[in-house]
């Protein structure tokens, strides 16, 4: 009975050394939670065209949390019903955030066809109501010729942004580096978030291309705190590649951006790399930066 009392007395020893270890395991596991990282479709165009299905099943099982997509036309996402397109982001386990379209004003603002221009809206505000999405992004525009053109182009995103906001909907504006040249002595991104109202148009910053023009993105969260709810998280290629872009600063003063969601978006990728390959490693880059929090929309 004495030596089973002592092999019982060992046994029992062993496993409070044992338990202590994998309580103290689980809690790493459980703080690896999955981070939100949307992906803009425009980065997988091609395969989109060659397989739309499969490449959306790709892109989800990459990780990523949601899509913007690039693909909208006459009440039709990628071809698709907005309910039929809804389904198939929900089916891979994605959520639809938001859509880059765009109708311009005449050449002459003034010379602007107003009926088609707001059916036009109407219906499409419809569809993305629909397919249910959060966002509707107006991804680029001409370059404005005078403060005049500049500021009907202002009204127009102000008018949108009131009928986007009764359908549930918030309205923005992307930018590239063309925004930061001067138009009649008015830097023209200024001009724009400054004759823009808040309540009715968001900027959607694009923060490699405000690079490109010469800014620094943390200097406009500090002067227009709230006004950037989407960011496109872009590199001259993947994510980190180029050294030009902050991205750990960017992160870091996000809350002030006003931010909720960070959409990476990679139009030109390194040769050898497929477009699914480069996505691939721009997740992963996000992914383990540990300056990246895993939500900024809760």
């Amino acid at each position: 009975m004495k030596k089973h009392s002592l092999l019982l007395i060992a046994i029992l020893q062993v496993g409070l050394f044992v338990l202590p270890a994998c309580n103290q395991k689980q809690p790493k596991e459980a703080q690896k939670e999955k981070k939100e990282i949307y992906l803009q479709l425009y980065s997988v165009r091609d395969d989109i065209k060659a397989d739309y299905e499969g490449t959306i099943a790709k892109v989800a099982e990459i990780g990523y949390t949601g899509v913007e997509l690039a693909g909208y036309a006459d009440g039709l996402f990628y071809g698709l019903t907005p309910a039929e397109f809804k389904k198939s982001i929900e089916d891979v386990g994605m959520e639809v955030l938001s859509s880059h379209i765009a109708r311009p004003l005449a050449d002459n603002p003034a010379e602007t066809n107003w009926d088609e221009t707001w059916t036009w809206w109407d219906t499409a505000i419809q569809a993305h109501k629909e397919a249910g999405m959060k966002y509707i992004v107006f991804p680029w525009m001409k370059t404005p010729a005078t403060l005049a053109e500049l500021q009907a182009y202002c009204d127009y995103y102000n008018q949108i942004g009131e009928k986007c906001n009764a359908a549930g909907l918030r309205f923005g504006y992307h930018n590239h580096n063309f925004e930061f040249q001067e138009i009649e002595g008015e830097l023209m991104y200024d001009y724009m978030l400054n004759h823009t109202d808040p309540a009715k148009v968001f900027f959607q910053m694009d923060v490699y291309w405000l690079g490109e023009g010469g800014k620094n993105p943390v200097d406009y969260f500090n002067s227009y705190p709230g006004r950037f709810e989407l960011l496109h998280i872009k590199d001259e290629l993947e994510l980190g590649r180029s050294g030009k872009v902050d991205f750990e600063n960017i992160y870091n003063n996000a809350e002030t951006s006003g931010a909720k969601y960070m959409i990476v978006e990679v139009e030109r990728y390194t040769e050898g790399l497929t477009p699914l390959e480069s996505i691939k490693e721009s997740y992963d880059f996000l992914n383990d930066a540990p300056y990246v929090k895993v939500s900024y929309s809760k």
